[in-house]
């Protein structure tokens, strides 16, 4: 038994290191130059933002001071925060000099039916619509976008025809739990989602990066406007797959776009992948078990085998966590930090499996989706 499961191990990491896209290579492609336009697009940037004080200053002010040479202007949408969001927001055009029109808008409750996030985005876009733009770019009120970066968004979209142009912003990756933990994040999402097989018109894996994605209006409306995704937790990839239908996407990754978003300790990282983890899976106990199950094959045999087997099995187990390690390295080095940390990638995985099971208490408890104060998945 200990050799089938050795060898399975084994075979797991091979496909996923060999025939899976190439997720592991971490190559930061969202900073290559496109072709300039003949002319560039309109562009209305949508912040939905709720208790947002500490980053949306940056935030705002990375938009506002933007070299774009086409029409650009700002909408962000207060989602009825208790703190001063709006205010801050309000004052920084003035401050930043910026000729880039800012508009502040009042969110309205929440109805049933939708996340705040999404409903945010609604009443955001509605605004936008009113100028005509031909991309709305959707983004989060944590992310900071270098000078030039919009441009670069712009060229890519338009000389590629892209309904969807995303980029995987670098999150922050400072303190130990965040140091522990952010690598092997966005590590996980790419195994889920290669970036490869998400931009090939004829794959149907679709996935975006919530934090930064440039949307053609035109092809969001043909799909049904955002209303169509109103009750998603796990948005950005919903949003992807919508979209793929319409033509095709690009998703890349980049350290020219960063989340400032602060996860101090383990606590924010929990509940930052609890959020939507039983989500990913379609809210099934049978489905969370599997996943439990194979992640165990995964990342825990390698090692428990490698010193508890003998001959062979100790070989194969060896080899597994050899491959494991040597895929998670390349986003090591993105993030700036050692390769002694590979080798870890089954204790990482082991409080990922622990984030999915309280994911799946907190649904069934009736208190999924929690952020920003609010509880946005409903009971099965």
């Amino acid at each position: 038994m200990t050799f089938l499961i050795a060898a399975l191990s084994l075979a797991i990491w091979v496909y996923c290191v060999f025939f899976r896209g190439g997720y592991w290579h971490a190559r930061v492609n969202g900073d290559e130059p496109a072709p300039t336009p003949e002319a560039w697009p309109h562009i209305v940037a949508v912040i939905p933002a709720r208790n947002e004080a500490e980053t949306i200053a940056d935030c705002v002010t990375s938009l506002l001071i933007q070299d774009y040479p086409g029409r650009f202007s700002i909408v962000l949408v207060d989602d009825n925060s208790d703190d001063a969001t709006a205010a801050i927001a309000a004052g920084l055009p003035e401050r930043t000099g910026s000729p880039v029109p800012l508009t502040v808008l009042k969110g309205a409750p929440l109805p049933d039916g939708w996340t705040g996030k999404l409903w945010a985005l609604q009443q955001g876009i509605a605004g936008a619509e009113r100028e005509s733009p031909d991309y709305l770019l959707l983004t989060d009120a944590d992310i900071v976008y270098a000078p030039g970066m919009l441009r670069s968004l712009a060229a890519r979209a338009a000389s590629g025809r892209y309904v969807l142009t995303s980029l995987m912003a670098k999150l922050r990756c400072e303190t130990l739990a965040e140091r522990a933990f952010i690598p092997a994040f966005v590590y996980f999402f790419q195994m889920l989602y290669p970036f490869a097989w998400v931009n090939d018109p004829r794959h149907r894996v679709a996935a975006a990066a919530g934090g930064c994605m440039l949307v053609r209006t035109a092809a969001l409306a043909r799909a049904g406007g955002i209303g169509v995704i109103r009750n998603a937790l796990i948005d950005d990839c919903t949003l992807a797959r919508v979209m793929k239908a319409q033509g095709p996407i690009w998703l890349g990754l980049t350290d020219r776009v960063r989340s400032i978003r602060a996860s101090t300790g383990i606590s924010e990282i929990h509940t930052m992948v609890s959020r939507s983890a039983y989500a990913q899976l379609r809210y099934s106990p049978l489905l969370l078990a599997l996943t439990l199950i194979g992640m165990a094959v995964t990342y825990w045999a390698p090692p428990l085998l490698t010193f508890a087997g003998a001959g062979g099995v100790r070989l194969l187990a060896l080899a597994a966590w050899a491959l494991m390690a040597v895929s998670f390295w390349p986003m090591l080095r993105f993030y700036g930090l050692s390769p002694l940390w590979a080798p870890l990638l089954p204790a990482i995985a082991t409080g990922y499996m622990a984030f999915t099971c309280s994911s799946a208490l907190q649904h069934m408890s009736g208190r999924g989706g929690r952020w920003k104060g609010r509880y946005q998945a409903k009971r099965a």
